[in-house]
């Protein structure tokens, strides 16, 4: 999928100024975005919430999985694909900006370091001696799963029919891995 996967945003069912108008160009512009992908489409299927927080809180709650669960607060990327349906949820009592998405996410995978320390079910995370000189008090910060907002790329896809929205799995960007890139197509 690092340069097979191709899909269109759906800018006309999006309540939202599309990617490419978040990433510096004109609404009517034709854009291409490249996103490093490690897995996914992962999907988030939620036909019960009635109300927008439900709904935003059942998307972060699949979105824990980006990397591992263990894996948090670091500069990871994930490409969030909320479906139609989902929209009409999030917005059905007004306004709900992709701002306001992103921090519900933050919101609902906040959980105390100590989750994150290297165990018996898996070795992953932060290390037993790295934990032992944080300390309790410390273990106990609640963290995001997401280092910042910015690692949340939202675009609306697909057709009117079904709740299934989806997430693909980023890299690790900046400096340390791979940066998203945007460029105007040239219809010349």
């Amino acid at each position: 999928m690092k340069y097979t996967m191709c899909f269109a945003e759906n800018e006309e069912r999006s309540p939202w100024p599309p990617l490419h108008v978040e990433r510096g160009f004109e609404k009517e512009d034709s854009v291409v975005t490249v996103f490093a992908m490690t897995g996914g489409p992962v999907h988030i299927v939620d036909q019960e919430s009635r109300k927008p927080d439900q709904v935003a809180g059942s998307i972060g709650m699949g979105m824990e999985g980006v990397f591992l669960p263990k894996v948090r607060n670091l500069p990871i990327d994930a490409l969030l694909v909320v479906c139609p349906e989902h929209i009409d949820t999030l917005i059905c009592e007004g306004d709900y900006p992709k701002d306001r998405l992103r921090a519900r996410i933050q919101e609902v995978t906040r959980r105390p370091l100590s989750e994150m320390v290297a165990d018996e079910i898996s070795g992953a995370g932060i290390p037993q001696k790295t934990a032992e000189k944080m300390g309790p008090q410390k273990l106990e910060t609640l963290v995001g799963k997401f280092a910042g907002p910015e690692y949340i790329h939202i675009v609306v896809a697909g057709s009117d029919a079904g709740k299934f929205s989806s997430v693909f799995h980023g890299w690790a960007t900046g400096e340390i891995g791979s940066q998203s890139v945007s460029r105007k197509i040239d219809l010349g």
